[in-house]
């Protein structure tokens, strides 16, 4: 960590810990207190301002999250200052089912969210939109799309979005980014939630990306669908959701996902 930073923070003690592929991530020391600090360029600032409001929408709504202290720049450095919570080997996977239900009974005026935000370091848009299906097309799938284009990868995409024509769902509170690597457990297997990209939408959307990088055990989905079970046609519109996701793969990381994504375009494109 840079040293002027670090005296600006009053920090001492950093040490390097994992936490991702963006961002440079410490455990520091701040008034004898432990912290979790991530750093990255000042072009930065902005998706840790996002990411400190989706981690106060969590914990408003009664998950356990990290709290957000400070984030803003010092120099020509960006940093997020977040409380640092010991993690365990092990967890609680059917609280943490409960625990996402129970996320998903708050809910919002319209689907979006008060600002933009971001998905990985992909710029998320999230300004309201009357229906669910223009939602996810607008603010989702197009922009999405757009970007793959102009990373040179040729898609035939069907308007899959059409899938959506009808389904309404509630505007819950999403975490938004919900794979496998975004939620753990405390030492005493309660689970916790962080790297949010939050806002309102259809609960599947967070179901659905669970299941796509490996999934959680069966207790997790027990343990919510006794408390918000699923409805009907979600095994379709699973795919639709995420291949939202899929698609900020293959702009981040490049034409691995490539394959992937054209797969479940065309499962879509069938079902039209």
């Amino acid at each position: 960590m840079d040293a002027a930073l670090s005296a600006a923070l009053g920090l001492s003690a950093e040490e390097p810990v994992r936490g991702g592929c963006i961002h440079q991530c410490y455990r520091a020391l701040r008034r004898g207190r432990p912290v979790f600090v991530k750093v990255n360029e000042a072009r930065f600032a902005d998706a840790f301002a996002a990411e400190a409001d989706g981690l106060g929408a969590l914990r408003r709504a009664g998950c356990r999250a990290p709290e957000p202290i400070a984030h803003g720049t010092a120099g020509r450095q960006a940093y997020l200052l977040m409380e640092w919570l010991e993690l365990g080997r092990r967890g609680d996977f059917a609280a943490l089912g409960t625990l996402l239900a129970a996320l998903h009974g708050a809910q919002g005026p319209h689907y979006g969210w008060q600002r933009d935000n971001y998905l990985g370091s992909t710029p998320q848009q999230n300004d309201a939109c009357a229906s669910w299906a223009e939602f996810w097309r607008l603010r989702r799938l197009e922009p999405q799309l757009a970007l793959a284009e102009r990373n040179g990868h040729r898609l035939d995409a069907a308007p899959v979005w059409r899938l959506l024509d009808g389904h309404q769902p509630p505007a819950s509170l999403l975490h938004g980014d919900l794979w496998s690597g975004n939620a753990a457990f405390l030492v005493d297997g309660a689970p916790v939630l962080f790297d949010p990209g939050v806002y309102y939408g259809d609960r599947e959307a967070d179901l659905a990306m669970t299941e796509l990088f490996g999934g959680f055990p069966a207790e997790f989905y027990d343990a919510y669908n006794q408390r918000c079970p699923l409805a009907a046609g979600y095994e379709l519109r699973k795919h639709l959701y995420n291949v939202y996701h899929l698609l900020n793969h293959l702009n981040l990381f490049g034409g691995g996902y490539l394959a992937q994504v054209r797969s479940t375009l065309r499962l879509l494109a069938r079902a039209l």
